[in-house]
């Protein structure tokens, strides 16, 4: 983490005054590693009736399948209610449903507990999506996926779609313009914050533009391996991982031989796989084992979880090389971070003083981004 010499230092909760609570699923089933095995589950909810599909939903104080919710923003989905259901599984969506660990999840409003609509409102290619991971070390995710991990409050850097109305305090980037003699744009000041954040989540500002633009370029590498949005990462040339042996069709153990370098999946070889990539954690938990046991881990007989994928498919193996090369990469990047001599040169006494603090009341809540009518509970519509 950065070397803060200065107290007084701003909250992230105050420079991006919007957060949202983390999604809350209520069920694991609508969330998968691949995209048939939910439609596989809907399929086999749609042909359970009464009692038994009751079961197999596994209802909460939250939702049964008589629920009535409407459509969650941007997605086509049936509204009557879940027990009479017939229609088509909704197209799942790629979402980021663990520190590092991109899945799937059927976009129903239906089957999630607390869905979160206003996020779904400003998820587009333009978002970026900052989560509190709860980890000293690097105390924020970053994803253009929508989140569905349950870890900390979601901080949009957009309150509108299309990279509209930064989620940042008004004030905030004339006053550092003035201090550094450069406006920085919306993601520069997210670079930083990804660059600078220290425990506690408190973000110390400074106004030395040349440690400015060395910390923005850190946040900015943080953000692309993070996001994973173009350019795929990766390794130098020797350093890159491999396939060495096939990995089984269904593979059961993950196991990394250190003096090798090699992560063995059952008889499976991969190989270089730096010691820092299989050490990398977020709030204690080793995110290849992680990544691994959600693949591999049997559902409960009889559940809708149980229905998984005959065998290991092809993509994961792609996705698991991808995986290391971006936790090495992060890895990297973590002397860096220690290495910025973070002076807090702007304090938040300054920010008050200034007018930018504290954050006015309305920028702690979502914007109004509805320009159309939503669809509400059993096809009727309403318009926020």
């Amino acid at each position: 983490m950065p070397c803060v010499t200065h107290d007084d230092a701003p909250l992230l909760a105050d420079l991006m005054p919007w957060s949202v609570a983390p999604l809350r699923p209520g069920r694991t089933w609508p969330t998968a590693p691949d995209p048939g095995s939910l439609k596989a589950r809907w399929e086999a909810l749609l042909k359970a009736e009464g009692p038994d599909r009751e079961a197999l939903f596994e209802p909460t104080r939250a939702r049964t399948p008589n629920s009535a919710v409407g459509q969650l923003p941007g997605c086509s989905t049936g509204t009557e209610r879940l027990a009479r259901a017939e229609g088509p599984c909704a197209e799942p969506v790629r979402v980021l449903a663990a520190p590092f660990d991109e899945q799937w999840l059927i976009p129903d409003h239906r089957l999630i507990d607390a869905a979160r609509p206003e996020l779904w409102r400003v998820a587009d290619a333009e978002q970026v999506f900052a989560v509190e991971s709860g980890d000293e070390h690097a105390p924020l995710l970053v994803t253009s996926l929508l989140p569905t991990l349950r870890t900390g409050r979601v901080r949009p850097l957009y309150r509108r779609p299309g990279g509209e109305e930064p989620n940042l305090a008004p004030g905030l980037t004339a006053h550092l313009a003035d201090r550094l003699g450069a406006s920085p744009a919306p993601v520069d000041v997210l670079s930083w914050i990804l660059a600078a954040a220290a425990p506690g989540l408190t973000v110390p500002l400074t106004d030395d533009p040349g440690l400015w633009s060395a910390g923005v370029e850190i946040g900015r590498r943080m953000l692309w391996l993070m996001r994973r949005d173009g350019e795929r990462p990766k390794l130098p040339g020797g350093r890159r991982p491999y396939v060495r042996a096939p990995l089984p069709a269904r593979p059961l153990t993950l196991h990394f031989d250190q003096d090798e370098e090699t992560l063995h999946v059952d008889e499976g070889r991969i190989s270089p796989v730096p010691p820092e990539a299989w050490e990398y954690e977020v709030a204690g938990v080793r995110v290849l084992e992680s990544w691994f046991t959600t693949r591999t881990a049997p559902g409960e007989p009889g559940t809708l979880a149980a229905i998984r994928p005959a065998g290991w498919p092809q993509a994961w193996t792609s996705e698991l090389l991808e995986l290391i090369t971006v936790l090495a990469l992060l890895a990297e990047l973590r002397p860096q971070r220690a290495e910025l001599k973070v002076t807090t040169a702007i304090t938040a006494t300054d920010l008050r003083e200034a007018g930018v603090l504290p954050a006015p009341g309305a920028s702690r809540r979502p914007a109004s981004v509805l320009d159309h009518h939503e669809e509400g509970p059993e096809g009727q519509f309403v318009l926020i």
